[in-house]
């Protein structure tokens, strides 16, 4: 394997994958990690909020229905302070997809649940390089 091979880290995206379900967070974490993005998984929004401040992240990839902080006032939120984020939400309630996609300034798409390991890696990938 030549030098060329090799990720720079500054060419590996960063994404914040943010869901209360454990298995659907460590899914997409484990996805996107294979697929060769750096991944931080938060188990709510207020964690999330927490590594936001910590490093920058190129996406935001969140579930809109949790409690405390749901998807949608983290995302608002979130784009406030780090404007150049993009933001992916995700959802296995029509009516919360609704409710997501009538902020479409807000977010790029909302995902339906449940999805594959390709469908998740495609639509971040679609995203980040949009």
């Amino acid at each position: 394997m030549n030098s060329d091979q090799f990720l720079d880290e500054a060419d590996i995206y960063h994404v914040l994958v943010v869901d209360d379900e454990n298995a659907v967070r460590d899914f997409v974490e484990r996805a996107l990690n294979y697929a060769g993005y750096a991944v931080v998984a938060a188990e709510n929004g207020q964690k999330a909020l927490e590594e936001l401040k910590k490093q920058k992240f190129d996406l935001l990839l969140t579930d809109i229905v949790m409690p405390e902080l749901d998807g949608i006032a983290l995302a608002l939120k979130a784009v406030k302070e780090y404007p150049e984020m993009k933001i992916l939400m995700m959802s296995g309630y029509a009516n919360q997809r609704q409710r997501a996609h009538n902020l479409d300034v807000l977010a790029h798409e909302v995902i339906s649940k449940p999805f594959t390991l390709e469908e998740i890696t495609n639509k971040v990938t679609k995203t980040l390089e949009s």
